[in-house]
């Protein structure tokens, strides 16, 4: 148990530190090569430590004892996590929205090709570790933190396809569609993590003492 509980910390532990380093890599380049679907994926990253922060912080409490219930500190983490989804999501469609209309096109998506790239592999890997953890411990949370990291290898290949269309046609909009994709998704993860808000449970039930602790 305590092995297994450790390999879902460094788990963790991988997933903060990379997103970190995802999330300065591309809203640097998203924001010098004028590419919104690259910087919408590095704002998402950034947001993906803060969810990444709660389940560390889950995982420790594992540690000492059995848990049934979020406690404020993992709320308060889902909570800013939700909200800044929402936000997120509104500021993508809207500047997808203006850079149709103006006829905004990206200089490069050469490096939206690399990262994406390397966060299909790197997600990919982290989504089934994350899984057989989960699995093993019979741990809900862990595998629904699986489940988000799943989200985020889909999120990469949204990337890579607009980014590797960009490349290869030229044609504007695509960046702006890339960037409604992955409007899609963070919209739909704000609404999972306040979903994990409202039903307060880790593994089976959970009564409504857990909305209150």
């Amino acid at each position: 148990m305590s092995q297994l509980l450790k390999k879902a910390f460094i788990l963790s532990f991988i997933t903060i530190t990379y997103n970190i380093a995802e999330g300065l890599i591309s809203i640097y380049f998203g924001m010098n090569d004028e590419t919104l679907a690259l910087f919408g994926f590095g704002v998402d990253s950034f947001v993906e430590v803060i969810s990444g922060i709660g389940i560390a912080h889950m995982v420790f409490r594992m540690k000492y004892s059995q848990i049934v219930c979020r406690d404020k500190f993992e709320i308060t983490a889902l909570r800013i996590t939700g909200i800044s989804f929402y936000i997120l999501t509104a500021g993508l469609v809207v500047g997808s929205i203006a850079n149709i209309i103006l006829n905004v096109k990206p200089e490069t998506t050469l490096i939206g090709i690399i990262v994406s790239s390397i966060s299909v592999l790197t997600m990919y890997y982290l989504m089934k570790a994350k899984l057989v953890v989960g699995k093993e411990l019979n741990s809900a949370a862990i595998i629904a933190d699986a489940n988000c990291t799943k989200t985020c290898f889909y999120l990469s290949f949204i990337l890579l396809a607009s980014s590797l269309l960009f490349e290869l046609t030229e044609i504007g909009f695509i960046d702006s569609v890339g960037s409604l994709g992955i409007a899609y998704f963070t919209f739909s993860e704000g609404r999972e993590a306040f979903k994990k808000i409202n039903s307060g449970n880790l593994s089976c039930s959970c009564d409504d003492e857990c909305h209150t602790k």
